[in-house]
């Protein structure tokens, strides 16, 4: 039996496995910031109700933010809709945006490498340390960093990849879903 998926380019595949990862981090996220406001609903619970303020609260929140922060940034790599002036590329010519957008998502990568990198370092450097009221090594807080910059890295290179194998076919001015 032949599936679906095997009758794709394998640049689809590429593209529909990205898609996966990206929706697993916006699910991620979502999770994250669901159990962040029932959190503080505990702390405005217990600190007026019960008249016990969580102390734990503070320093999940701070947690939950960073993958919250962290794995929508590369959801937005992914989806090509973080922030970016495009007034001065969409005047040159076209050859010449197709260029300027594959150095920019090489530029990207770089980034996303230098966040791995640095955040494999720190994520080393807190496994001995715990986080306060949590329990849990300093190292799960950097752990969003390091995979956030695994996937800018992932994404972004796999983009400027894609863009060069189709360099004469592709449309700059398109959407990126017809990369």
């Amino acid at each position: 039996m032949e599936y679906p998926m095997t009758r794709l380019p394998i640049s689809a595949r590429i593209e529909v496995f990205l898609d996966y990862i990206r929706t697993l981090c916006e699910i991620i996220a979502g999770i994250a910031l669901v159990v962040l406001i029932a959190t503080f609903g505990w702390l405005v619970f217990g600190r007026y109700v019960l008249n016990v303020t969580p102390t734990w609260v503070e320093q999940l929140a701070l947690l939950l933010i960073c993958y919250i922060a962290f794995l929508g940034a590369a959801a937005g790599v992914r989806d090509d809709s973080h922030i970016g002036v495009t007034v001065f590329r969409d005047m040159m010519p076209v050859t010449a945006q197709k260029a300027l957008m594959i150095v920019i998502d090489l530029i990207v990568a770089g980034f996303g490498a230098v966040m791995l990198l640095a955040g494999s370092t720190l994520m080393s450097f807190g496994w001995d340390t715990l986080l306060p009221m949590l329990d849990i090594p300093e190292s799960f807080r950097t752990l969003a960093i390091t995979s956030c910059g695994a996937l800018v890295l992932l994404f972004a290179g796999v983009r400027a990849l894609l863009r060069i194998s189709r360099f004469r076919d592709w449309n700059p001015n398109a959407a990126i879903e017809d990369i």
